[in-house]
């Protein structure tokens, strides 16, 4: 036996219903309660253990009953938002640090004598006109300056060139030997000071009085002539900014040391509370500030050994376990008794404990994060189990599952409970709005709506913020969406472990369009026909009982299929002419007409269509007799026959669905060769064929009872006398068949 299957014969023995309680039913309930213990204890070991009951569950806004009094000395930190940003502040203002470059004096003065020794060497007699402008030009370029025609004219007068020189080496021995800096290195500070270092002098100076690049040109403007060419003074001015080299340099390393130490120097405690002191006062509103002394004061009794001794923790992970335990029983015993087939599928089971570990999961990931609650994704499971199963079921997972999970510590506040609840609810009952896999992102608008709701609801109640508020709401509009994106895109896998169709899968069978469906109106189109006419009557009817109208329409497309092997044998698809069933013998034609029915569960298979729609293949026709043929045969071998080989294997109708079926195929057969369909002969029609199926025994296993019956018999009539009404026989010129030839008469009103 390969594992495969193996397990598969695991799950099915589970899911066999007990004949005996030992050792069957032991094994039939006890792997249930396993499996529920299981998930009690997981669930518990999962999340920190819940603190003792001198520390109660608290929220802002909330108003505690007692003082809470400190037992310990503890200091109560800052918020590590706070801290960090104190912190940065703190280094913000810390004094950049420049220190003096007496070399850099000598560096400027000698750049700047090169530049001006060249362009007098470009300018002597010796050279022509054209090879001085040459060399001026080059020179220029080289440095990144200017050689318009106004300027070579400008550094073609001596005067100009012996005035700039004169002009520049002043505001070198004057001005940068003083000390200057780059603009670049005060850009960004917001500090009042710069620190600099000079000759073992070390000052603070204000920073509007650092002299800068800025400062240094526009002294340079003052060591020229008054009445200087303009072309002279720009030109200097841009000789400073591709020559310039500053006096006071920018200590990065330094200056990052004096921030860091400043971070450093920030307090990292907000306030101390002493042994005695009260944390959290009666009577009045709990705020943030509260909040972070309790946290404080719980984390220094957990540091001292002093809140959870190794008894006292495990008497509270037993006393967790044992609540989960029986918040999870009761929903078990709610399966047991109001959903047998969910309890009795032990495959159903495994996905339900599945689906609460997907949640219990990331949920203690959450707390031990502190992130949002509202990020839970509760909405996932509730919203597989309502499409699996149905919403009722699903509501009532979901409030348990909100109420396992805010038991556990860290998920105690009431805004936990009432996002959780709120959204597993939603979910639930959201997809009674929904019918296809398509409009899944419907569902995650239902949830968020939900959970934007709640949050509005313990925000005003807790006096949150509007922006809290807001983060709640956005939390769980992503919770929410990718919740129904995540189980709409895993359902196939669901239906698949549990083999459950959901309406989802039905409606996409139902499409008239698909391949099957196509197949048989093209090969069969009276079969085609008579099916669409039996949906219609199947779908009136389960809706009238209370049975499901998408799987019987879904069911009666297909429950003639096999017939696409032979379908001339079968007089909906006989056009008239010579009936095939003529030349052959009654009990051949019996195994044709049998035939159809094995032939359709090949096809089905082969399909892979869901058993749930196979299921009404043989049992839509019961273990009914095909009469016509068994009196022929009768007749022609002049005795008594078996009837059972001229009847179809079954069997009988066991679901409501399957039941409808049986009989709106045979009323709808029977109505098309009706004369004169008034509502009175259909009704008439009706009555005798369903109390024909009722006499036969042919629905002796349908859950069906007599109101169904007369609620069935009575949409059949409605249905049919609207597809079979008497129509008025108008003359030919009425409807365009009088008259010559391209003219039409118009029809009477």
């Amino acid at each position: 036996m390969s594992p495969v299957d193996g397990i598969r014969g695991f799950f099915e023995a589970l899911s066999r219903k007990p004949e005996r309680g030992w050792p069957d039913g032991v094994q039939h309930h006890g792997a249930r309660i396993g499996l529920l213990l299981g998930l009690a204890l997981l669930t518990a070991l999962f999340f920190p253990v819940t603190p003792v009951p001198d520390f109660p569950v608290v929220e802002r806004g909330m108003v505690l009953q007692r003082d809470i009094i400190a037992e310990v000395d503890f200091e109560v930190p800052k918020p590590e938002a706070d801290l960090q940003r104190e912190r940065e502040q703190a280094a913000a203002v810390v004094a950049p640090i420049f220190r003096y470059d007496s070399v850099a004096v000598d560096s400027m003065r000698a750049r700047i004598s090169g530049l001006l020794d060249r362009i007098d060497s470009a300018t002597v007699a010796r050279l022509s006109p054209g090879e001085s402008e040459r060399q001026l030009r080059s020179t220029l370029t080289m440095h990144v300056l200017p050689a318009t025609p106004d300027v070579l004219e400008m550094l073609g007068s001596r005067a100009n060139r012996n005035a700039l020189r004169q002009s520049l080496r002043s505001t070198i021995d004057q001005e940068l030997r003083s000390g200057v800096v780059r603009n670049a290195d005060l850009q960004g500070s917001i500090a009042p000071q710069v620190r600099i270092v000079r000759a073992g002098t070390d000052r603070f100076v204000p920073i509007t009085d650092v002299p800068t690049q800025e400062t240094l040109r526009a002294a340079a403007a003052r060591h020229l002539q008054p009445g200087a060419p303009a072309s002279l003074v720009e030109f200097q001015r841009l000789m400073l900014i591709s020559l310039f080299v500053p006096t006071l340099r920018y200590d990065r390393t330094a200056t990052d040391a004096a921030r860091e130490s400043a971070r450093a120097a920030v307090q990292t405690v907000r306030n101390e509370v002493i042994a005695g002191e009260r944390v959290i006062a009666a009577h009045e509103r709990v705020d943030d500030v509260d909040i972070e002394r309790l946290r404080a004061y719980e984390s220094e009794m957990r540091a001292l050994g002093r809140l959870q001794p190794g008894s006292a923790r495990f008497v509270r992970v037993a006393g967790i376990v044992l609540l989960n335990a029986l918040l999870l029983a009761v929903f078990g015993v709610l399966l047991h008794f109001y959903r047998p087939g969910i309890y009795g599928s032990f495959r159903a089971i495994v996905l339900i404990a599945v689906l609460f570990v997907a949640v219990a999961v990331p949920a203690a990931f959450i707390v031990r994060a502190d992130a949002p609650a509202a990020l839970i994704p509760i909405a996932f499971p509730a919203l597989v189990a309502a499409v699996l199963w149905d919403g009722r079921m699903a509501l009532a997972f979901a409030l348990v599952l909100a109420f396992v999970l805010t038991l556990q510590s860290g998920l105690g506040e009431l805004s936990a409970r009432a996002l959780l609840v709120a959204a597993g609810a939603a979910a639930a009952l959201s997809v009674r709005v929904v019918h296809r896999r398509t409009h899944g992102l419907i569902l995650g608008v239902v949830v968020a709506a939900a959970y934007a709701l709640a949050a509005l609801g313990v925000g005003l109640l807790l006096s949150w913020t509007p922006t809290e508020v807001a983060q709640a709401a956005a939390w769980g509009t992503a919770n929410g969406v990718g919740c129904a994106l995540i189980a709409i895109g895993l359902m196939p896998v669901f239906e698949a472990w549990t083999g459950i169709t959901t309406d989802q899968s039905l409606l996409e069978l139902g499409d008239l369009n698909g391949p099957l469906l196509t197949r048989l109106s093209l090969e069969a189109s009276g079969t085609y026909a008579h099916s669409v006419n039996v949906a219609h009557l199947a779908e009136a009817a389960a809706r009238a009982i209370g049975a499901n109208p998408l799987l019987a329409r879904v069911g009666a497309y297909y429950h003639d299929i096999g017939k696409m092997a032979a379908p001339q044998y079968f007089v909906e698809n006989q056009s008239g002419g010579r009936n095939p069933h003529d030349r052959l013998a009654p009990e051949d034609s019996v195994a044709i007409i049998r035939g159809h029915v094995l032939e359709g569960m090949r096809i089905a298979e082969q399909a892979k269509l869901p058993e749930c729609i196979r299921t009404f293949i043989p049992e839509h026709h019961g273990t009914q007799l095909i009469g016509f043929f068994y009196e022929n045969a009768k007749e022609r071998d002049g005795r008594e026959l078996d009837p059972a080989d001229y009847s179809y294997p079954g069997p009988l109708p066991r679901t409501r669905e399957t039941a409808i079926l049986m009989l709106a195929d045979s009323v709808e057969s029977a109505t098309k060769v009706l004369e004169n369909p008034t509502p009175e002969r259909i009704r008439d029609l009706v009555e005798r064929i369903v109390q024909g199926k009722v006499n036969r025994g042919q629905l002796d296993e349908a859950p069906l009872t007599f109101r169904d019956l007369a609620r069935i018999r009575q949409q059949f009539v409605k249905v049919l006398s609207g597809m079979y009404h008497h129509r008025l026989d108008y003359p030919p010129s009425a409807i365009g068949m009088a008259g010559p030839p391209g003219q039409v008469a118009a029809p009477r009103p």
